[in-house]
This record gives structure tokens, sequence and C-alpha cells, in this order.
């Protein structure tokens, strides 16, 4: 199991919480020895958007939003219980736990390690976290549990469908109920800029491409050229902001564990939820298995964008997003695990155990 485990994730994506240390080292290092370099990028902004940093969430986010395929949504009516708890976890549920236990842990178990302005800061990271439901590193986790490939991408589809409506009211209530003032515009403009521009561009870029050399070419031949392009884009983003984070880092190292303990936590809670659920509606293992998975995961792009673009790429609230892509991986690999050795929970075990 273990082996074919690893065979469904890039090298890349695999040791992706190796990387993601090295590149928090090399941007502190860069903070602290060569200050004039990210003081010289963060002179190219518009509007509070870094823009280098933009450029490389957009290469982050690009290749993900190819991998979505709309079309799908017409077979949405013919089994709806994987989409209903899906949507219900990750909009009805997903945002406020997460919010009542990371403010629980910041303002009261961690009270007197952490001051109180730092303590809203990383609360209001853990808010963008919670309100960002995985869209995309959630066809690797379907992949290792042998999930419905086709049923994952409706599940996404719509996801992102929600996104788009859904997080800037979310994250704004939740902010607000923080104590965080609201920028609207800022907020608004992430949205765009991070959800409906990249989203557009990749279901026009999967329709030209499809339109002229077929699907078949499309996912064996387009898609994988961008294999690495999103770890890429993310491991250099975080090398940026690092760099801005130095001195808060080097001040504080014990916060990096004190904030990844209430999303540890979280992730463990949101997967059991919707796949308990999904057992409870008895839903076959390759529906219920991608239903905790998205919940579960986060779309850390959009959450590290957003917190970028509304608090700047400084910020403490972008260092609680870091330490979300920091623990994801390592986290959802045993979540995958638990998946794979609870396959009798299911109705169609003999056919998951038998099947590729």
């Amino acid at each position: 199991m273990k082996k074919s485990n690893l065979e469904g994730i890039s090298f890349f994506e695999r040791n992706l919480t190796l990387w993601v240390i090295l590149c928090m080292a090399t941007g502190v290092v860069l903070g602290k020895y060569l200050p004039a370099i990210p003081a010289a990028l963060a002179r190219f902004e518009y509007a509070k958007v870094s823009i280098p940093i933009a450029v490389l969430i957009w290469l982050m986010i690009f290749p993900m939003m190819m991998k979505v395929d709309f079309a799908s949504i017409k077979n949405v009516g013919k089994n709806p219980g994987g989409l209903f708890v899906t949507w219900i976890v990750n909009w009805l549920i997903k945002p406020f736990t997460m919010f009542g236990i990371a403010a629980f842990f910041f303002h009261v178990a961690f009270k007197s390690l952490i001051p109180h302005d730092l303590a809203r800061d990383y609360l209001a990271g853990a808010i963008l976290l919670g309100a960002a439901p995985c869209t995309a590193m959630v066809f690797v986790w379907s992949h290792l549990t042998k999930g419905n490939p086709a049923y994952t991408v409706v599940q996404v589809a719509t996801n992102d469908l929600i996104i788009l409506v859904a997080f800037t009211p979310t994250v704004a209530l939740l902010l607000g109920v923080g104590g965080i003032s609201i920028p609207w515009n800022t907020l608004l403009l992430s949205v765009v800029l991070f959800v409906v521009i990249p989203l557009a561009g990749g279901v026009l870029t999967r329709h030209t491409v499809i339109k002229n050399k077929g699907e078949e070419y499309f996912n064996t031949s387009f898609i994988p050229r961008f294999n690495n392009v999103t770890i890429g884009g993310l491991l250099l983003t975080l090398v940026l902001i690092f760099s801005f984070q130095g001195t808060i880092i080097l001040g504080n190292p014990l916060h990096i564990v004190l904030i990844a303990v209430p999303l540890i936590i979280q992730t463990f809670l949101i997967f059991f939820i919707a796949y308990l659920s999904s057992k409870k509606l008895k839903l076959s293992h390759d529906i219920a298995a991608p239903a905790g998975m998205i919940g579960a995961s986060n779309f850390f792009e959009l959450a590290v964008a957003v917190a970028i673009t509304l608090f700047g790429a400084s910020s403490p609230a972008v260092l609680a997003t870091i330490v979300g892509v920091l623990v994801e991986v390592p986290v959802m690999l045993i979540l995958v695990k638990i998946a794979n050795r609870t396959t009798s929970w299911f109705p169609d075990t003999q056919r998951i155990r038998t099947r590729g």
C-alpha cells in the first residue's frame, strides 16, 4: 500500500514539507542577511497586491484550475449524497469550527505564550484557511484513496463555484467577529485575482486544448507539463514571504508549533465529520473518501494570496497560512492511510479492493 501511495504523488509533492522547511529557512536567511532584496521586491505592488508574489501565485493556481471540468456538473443530480456532505461540511461547519478551535488555542490555551495582537493575526490566517476548502490537491488525495475520479471532479467543480460566492462573506463575517477590520475592496479584489481570473483562464485553456487536440492529449500530454509548476510557484512564493517574515520568525520560533496545533486538530476533526457522515448515509467509499479529503485539506494557495493582499506579506496572518502549507501533506497522507484501512466500513468494499 505504501508503494502505491507514493506512485500517485509527484516527487515535489511527496516531499513538500521538506521543501517548505528549506524555503522557510532560505527566506529567513535572505531577510536577515540580505534585507535589500525583499525591500526592493516590496516596492512592486498595486492596491496592496505584491506583483512578484501575484505572478507566482498565478503559477500555483492556474495549472490546478485547468483540471476542473465544469461539464461534469450536469451529472450532479444522479447521486447527490456526497455533494451534500461536501457542501455542508465545507461551508456550514468547517469555517466555524476552525474559528472556534483557533480562537480557543490562540486566545485561551496559548494566552501566556502569544501576545494578544499576534493571536488576533494568527486567528485571521486560520480563518482564511478554514474558509478555503481544497480544490485541486484533492485530486491527488482522491487518487491515493481510489476515489471515483468523475465524482471527485463534480465535487471540486461545484466547490469552486461556491467559493466564488461564499468565500468573501464567510471570511468577512468571521474576521468581523474576531475584531479585525475588513477591507472589502481588497478582499473582493483578491477573489477576482486569485479565483475568478485563473478559473476562467483554466476553463478556457482546457476547452481550447481539448477541442484542438482531444481529451486524451490534454490529460496525458498537456497537463503533465505543468506537474511541478504549482509546487515551484509555491516554493518561490514561500522564499519571498519568509524573507518578509524573518524578524517575526526569529523572534517567535515556538509560534510555528503553536499555530500548527489547532490546524492539525481541525484537519482531523473535519475529515472524520465528513467521512463518518458519508458512512452514515451509506455512500460508497470512492465517494466518501474524497468528500472527507476536500473538507480536511485547504486551498492554501488562495488563503496565502488573500492573507498577503489583506494584511501584507510581512503580516503574522500570512505566517499562519504558511504553517497550513507546512502541515498539509504529512497530515493528509495520514488521513489517506486511515481511509484506505477502513474501506470495510462502506458497502462497496469488495469492489474497492479488487479495482485497479
